[in-house]
């Protein structure tokens, strides 16, 4: 099923508002873009999976100033519908207090709540190779 115009909008603002609310400091705010037992996947950080708000708050607290300070998003794809769940898909940028940046895909799971639109399931996969390792792969030879 396609997506409303209006309702597309309203899921891509809110996949900005997270990194608005986060940079902040605005934690108790994350109920604006997440359910309440948003399960969060940290598994390619070896942290495991995260379940709820509370669980969010701790551990972005417990991270401290290895936070970065600014998130960023782009190139936001929202899918259609299925079983009234949209998947959106979209790059991150994390830039640390040093200067440095770190690159992560967002694969998040988005459904309609009385209060609108929010994040069910989120999965951040860090971006660390290039051409995700394609490049790893056997090169055709090369003609003389």
């Amino acid at each position: 099923m396609a997506l409303a115009l209006e309702d597309r909008l309203a899921v891509i603002e809110l996949i900005a508002l997270h990194g608005h609310l986060v940079d902040e400091g605005e934690l108790g705010r994350c109920g604006e873009v997440f359910t309440p037992d948003v399960v969060y996947d940290l598994a390619g950080f070896g942290q495991g999976r995260l379940t709820g708000l509370a669980a969010l708050r701790d551990a972005a607290l417990a991270l401290g100033a290895a936070n970065p300070v600014a998130h960023h998003v782009t190139n936001v794809v929202v899918e259609d519908v299925t079983d009234g769940r949209v998947r959106v898909r979209s790059k991150g940028l994390g830039i640390m207090a040093d200067g440095s940046c770190g690159s992560v895909t967002y694969e998040d799971v988005v459904v309609r709540v009385d209060a609108g639109w929010r994040i069910c399931h989120r999965k951040v996969v860090p971006r660390r190779e290039p051409l995700n390792g394609l490049y790893r792969e056997e090169a055709p030879a090369r003609r003389p």
